[in-house]
């Protein structure tokens, strides 16, 4: 672990004058979608003769103009279910883009769009709950009897994890200009490369004359992992116009039409000895993959990888399959199957505890995986952990046994406000494919100091890369953190790359960066040798960057003068051996008002194992920022449709997500450790905070109200829901009411 470094990256983004998508010069003419007000409908007439019209309109097309290729979602589902950029004969879901108005303003473009009539012939809404909804995707790992039997208790539950909007800060957008034969495309996207290769494919023209580039990214969480129609949509208008076209998504189109995540219907088991000894683990689940299956109808899948969690099973396993439902596209929102894996295991968990009586804490004591390398019954192998130091942190920081003894005494009391503390327990898997990126780095002198322009396929959108790349250089280099210059994410520098995604850039972008400064390092030894008449084999460099002769310190060159001489050049291709599975316990106190069910965060901890730590500032942000996306999850966020298929959750008025104000301060450590399949040693940790903070918000409400007989309440714990099941347990046992 080094010393805390604050990001070097921050300075822009604090004095306003960091260039967003929105923020990008240059004439252009603005795009605005008409869209689909129906989640299912066949077009039977699209009259877009008034609109094209309107004042300012230069063009308004439709799908037959434009005639783009389809877009496939994943290699492994049905291309029966590729989306088209613009709908033409069937709309599937409410916000579906069906046209495209250009104008000579943004202003001029809303207006025209209002004056396309699509005539509509309703077609049935299909829902997650639909029991004859298409299947997109299926998979079973084992047999269910073959998991659970033998064991002498078991424990059921039934959980709905719902559907969630990324809102990020950023809506989408994108800006593209003619190149020739080609176009050059500017999208707020984590993945260049793969919307490149989407443009390339959906407009028929050879990826080499589709140039890509990403400006600084306000926030992507998945919802900007797939490519989005529309930058699509956008690339071909301006090749078809021959002019700069922009499009920037409004908030209403976000949450109505950017990827959302989660939306999973569980049932699984616990078998177990009387005990507390975990036997096996079996889950059934549901996937909502929305009107155009991509990779969110693959998440179930990762939730079966970890389905065993921190835990010693003997056997798990399970049945999934993901539907085709009238609703927006599901994607990989932070975490990616995983929260809904951890939020399943450790909601069985607790019910087990209440079941044969034993504390919550001891009964994750008593099966936690303890020798490493760890192989689980669902196929992969456990790197190297220490689960019990990060159950026990989490345990002492949040000062359990000092909250057991006030919810004690408050109970005895009849204090109308409940105490309630809840632990989860959680894993990911780091990446969970795609385990390779490139990277490269470009020593040059400017003026009187050195800089090192990287590039990597990593595509930061705020992670800190160029801090943390900084930290490696300044290991392996001994140059200066805020020497690194980090270039946006450009197809046009960068042969390939996965982007950001899985918690991946540290461990497979770090990775290659390490291997280029090694590569690096020998190239600069041999132009000291030249400068100081040695060889290079006896170069060394010193703490302080300069290059000397071994064992003839006093004569050297430094970084710069090695600049000077010309820049220089290297690149590595990183390979990871296989995934890591970072780990940790998450800990929630909060306070329950028995009398309206409404529920107040007290306190929060994560005590989390992400390997070796390049910067405690950086990790602990991604800690904070994780765990408030999953604490909101739990206590505020839904997405939420009507039945017939309309999206009542469509701004931030309708839309809970929450502000510094709901918040206590978030405590977060890390426990020491490395990683043995990563050449840092590091581990992901991008995705860490969301996915254990929401099942332990949930496992405190709910242990707040357990004396009063409630044994479980599904996400998101609002007032009401909280207050309806208070009432329910209690509606045998008048004693336990609180006034109606």
């Amino acid at each position: 672990m080094h010393m805390p470094v604050p990001r070097i990256e921050d300075g822009p983004l604090l004095r306003g004058v960091g260039r967003y998508l929105a923020d990008l010069p240059g004439p252009a003419l603005h795009a605005v979608f008409v869209r689909s007000q129906v989640a299912h409908g066949r077009v039977v007439a699209l009259d877009t003769e008034t609109a094209r019209s309107a004042p300012g309109v230069v063009a308004v097309l439709t799908a037959a103009d434009l005639r783009l290729g389809p877009v496939r979602g994943h290699p492994m589902l049905d291309a029966r279910h590729a989306r088209p950029p613009l709908a033409s004969d069937e709309l599937r879901f409410v916000g579906e883009p069906v046209a495209v108005v250009v104008a000579e303003s943004a202003a001029c473009a809303v207006d025209a769009a209002e004056l396309v009539v699509v005539d509509v012939e309703e077609l049935p809404v299909s829902v997650l709950a639909d029991p004859d909804a298409e299947v997109a995707w299926e998979l079973a790992t084992a047999d269910r009897v073959a998991v659970l039997g033998g064991a002498e208790v078991l424990v059921r539950g039934r959980f709905v994890n719902q559907r969630v909007a990324v809102a990020p800060m950023e809506a989408d957008g994108a800006y593209a200009e003619p190149d020739g034969a080609g176009v050059v495309l500017w999208a707020s996207t984590q993945r260049v490369h793969q919307v490149r290769d989407a443009v390339a494919a959906s407009l028929g023209i050879d990826p080499a004359l589709v140039r890509v580039r990403a400006p600084l990214v306000g926030g992507g969480f998945g919802g900007k992992y797939e490519p989005s129609v529309e930058a699509i949509v956008v690339a071909a208008l301006a090749r078809r116009l021959g002019c700069g076209v922009v499009w920037v998504q409004t908030r209403r189109e976000n949450l109505a039409g950017m990827p959302h995540g989660r939306g999973q219907l569980q049932d699984g088991t616990l078998a177990l000895d009387a005990d507390g000894t975990f036997r096996g683990i079996w889950a059934s689940l549901t996937g909502d993959a929305g009107a155009y299956p991509t990779v969110g109808a693959l998440m179930p899948n990762a939730t079966l990888t970890v389905l065993a969690g921190t835990y010693r099973f003997e056997r798990a396993g399970g049945a999934a399959r993901s539907v085709v439902t009238n609703t927006t596209p599901t994607g990989a929102y932070r975490g990616a199957g995983r929260p809904e894996a951890s939020a399943l295991v450790e909601r069985l968990v607790d019910l087990a505890a209440a079941r044969l009586g034993i504390d919550p804490v001891e009964l994750r004591r008593r099966n936690l995986v303890t020798t490493f390398p760890h192989q689980s019954p669902t196929g992969v192998t456990y790197d190297a952990a220490d689960y019990r130091a990060c159950l026990e942190g989490a345990v002492a920081r949040v000062d359990y046994d000092g909250v057991r003894a006030e919810q004690a005494a408050r109970r005895a009391h009849g204090d109308p406000v409940l105490l309630g503390v809840g632990v989860a327990m959680w894993i990911d898997c780091t990446p969970m494919n795609r385990p390779g990126e490139w990277a490269s780095l470009t020593l040059d002198a400017a003026g009187d100091d050195v800089r090192v322009v990287v590039r990597d396929g990593a595509n930061d959108q705020g992670q800190a890369h160029a801090t943390t790349w900084g930290l490696l250089l300044a290991d392996r280099l001994e140059l200066p953190v805020g020497a690194v210059v980090l270039e946006p994410g450009d197809t046009a520098h960068v042969p390939y790359g996965e982007g950001t995604g899985s918690a991946r850039s540290t461990m497979l972008a770090g990775g290659a960066v390490v291997g280029a400064a090694d590569a690096l390092l020998e190239q600069a030894r041999a132009v000291a040798a030249s400068l100081l008449e040695a060889s290079a084999a006896d170069v060394v460099v010193g703490d302080d960057g300069r290059f000397s002769v071994a064992g003839v310190p006093a004569v050297s060159v430094s970084w710069l003068d090695l600049a000077r001489q010309g820049p220089l050049t290297a690149a590595y291709d990183y390979v990871q051996s296989g995934p890591t599975f970072p780990a940790g316990c998450h800990a929630a106190v909060v306070e329950v008002d028995r009398e309206t069910g409404a529920v107040r965060l007290v306190r929060f901890v994560a005590v989390d194992d992400c390997g070796t730590v390049v910067n405690p500032v950086v990790v602990a942000g991604q800690q904070q920022g994780g765990i408030v996306q999953g604490i909101a999850q739990a206590l505020w966020e839904e997405v939420v449709y009507d039945e017939r298929g309309n999206l009542l959750t469509s701004t931030f008025a309708d839309y809970a997500i929450p502000s510094a104000a709901e918040l206590p301060a978030i405590d977060v450590a890390t426990t020491s450790g490395s990683s043995p399949v990563n050449v840092l040693g590091a581990k992901g940790i991008g995705q860490a905070g969301a996915i254990g903070s929401t099942v332990a918000v949930q496992n405190a409400v709910v242990d707040a109200v357990s004396h009063l007989g409630v044994r479980h309440i599904d996400l998101p714990l609002t007032s009401q829901r909280v207050w309806r099941a208070i009432m329910d347990a209690g509606a045998s046992d008048p004693a336990l009411r609180v006034r109606e």
